[in-house]
């Protein structure tokens, strides 16, 4: 069992991103008491399972203090049986980690960081809306190093506009000269509900250029595997199989727990979604009640999230996995479809598994719903 917290503040909006946050903390506390009440209530959602991992997520759980995140561990490790070598893992923002922070979070269990640098140049964390400087996200991983935090990540933003991939590549070089046993690459969106997403209607700034991502994709899948970094999912690497243990659960369709607003949760059969509302939550939770809503999964959801997922890892899809999701209906219903996308050179099949190629990777989105089912 894994579970994942959601920590809805930021100091400030990023322009990228439409994750849900808020950047008025004055009610910090009061949601912290409720995720905590949460998790309490949720007690039951998978029984019998130990927990695994923990995954404080956000927003930017880096705003924590040391008073709310101990809160939060200590309510978790009195409701769950947690593994004694759980991955609990906590992302952070540059700007929130000095020496002293980062040991409060070493000493209250914390053995993962990660770390949202995105670029060491300033001029793109400025056009991002960051707050730390290209010093700070170097130095904030050293110091982490130091105190001893060794597991770490750091996420790193392409396809930003540039006249060409020197930025990118002085970018690479330096998160791979940290020596981080895990890099987090994420291509550049542009999503409605952000600033960039209100400039690009305005038309402040141009559409992202599909080529140019691209070839960014493949000189950072390059200049990784150089430097020993294994692609195990498609944005993300790992040196000696540090993989995000976390993360990896949900690619492989293991069951989780989120609590906190917006955060969702997965058994196998069904999702729930709580609310993307903090004062709504807070309310919500007070009256003992979970503010979420409930999807149960139909054979072709199982069967299509299956593919999503697993086909951008390293791992792929099991065809007998496949054939299990869709009730006997996969290669009825996407054998042709198959064929087609093995001959464009975008899968390979190795055994009864099947993995994107190189080239695949560029497409894994698309090869995956030109392959999804349909209920019948």
């Amino acid at each position: 069992m894994h579970l994942y917290l959601h920590i809805p503040f930021c100091r400030q909006a990023c322009h990228y991103c439409d994750f849900h946050f808020s950047t008025n903390t004055n009610n910090k506390s009061a949601i912290v008491n409720a995720i905590a009440k949460e998790i309490v209530l949720r007690k039951a959602y998978l029984p019998g399972q130990k927990l695994e991992t923990i995954y404080f997520g956000g927003g930017t759980p880096s705003l924590l203090d040391e008073r709310e995140l101990n809160q939060l561990l200590e309510t978790i490790y009195a409701q769950y049986d947690v593994v004694h070598d759980a991955e609990i893992t906590l992302e952070a923002n540059p700007d929130d980690l000095n020496k002293e922070k980062l040991i409060q979070l070493s000493q209250s269990g914390i053995n993962r960081l990660s770390i949202g640098i995105q670029s060491f140049h300033a001029p793109h964390l400025q056009f991002l809306n960051r707050i730390h400087s290209a010093v700070e996200g170097e130095n904030c991983v050293k110091m982490a190093q130091d105190v001893g935090i060794t597991n770490i990540s750091t996420d790193l933003i392409y396809a930003i506009p540039a006249p060409d991939h020197r930025i990118l590549e002085s970018d690479i070089s330096k998160a791979v000269t940290l020596n981080v046993s895990h890099i987090s690459a994420y291509c550049l969106t542009i999503e409605p509900q952000t600033a960039f997403g209100s400039w690009l209607k305005k038309k402040k700034i141009k559409p992202i250029d599909e080529e140019f991502a691209a070839q960014q994709f493949e000189i950072l899948t390059r200049s990784l595997a150089v430097n020993g970094y294994e692609q195990y999912e498609i944005s993300n690497f790992a040196r000696n199989e540090k993989y995000s243990k976390h993360n990896s659960s949900y690619w492989q369709q293991h069951p989780y727990l989120g609590v906190g607003p917006s955060a969702h949760s997965y058994n196998g059969e069904s999702r729930e979604y709580n609310i993307s509302n903090n004062a709504k939550y807070l309310s919500s939770i007070e009256q003992q009640i979970i503010p979420s809503t409930y999807e149960k999964l139909s054979i072709a959801d199982r069967t299509n999230e299956y593919l999503l997922t697993g086909l951008r890892t390293k791992w792929g899809v099991k065809k007998t996995e496949l054939e299990k999701l869709s009730d006997g209906t996969f290669f009825v219903q996407s054998g042709s479809e198959l064929q087609n996308i093995l001959k464009a050179g975008w899968i390979r099949f190795e055994n009864e598994t099947i993995l994107l190629t190189e080239t695949g990777k560029l497409f894994a989105d698309k090869v995956a719903s030109d392959l999804f089912v349909e209920d019948n």
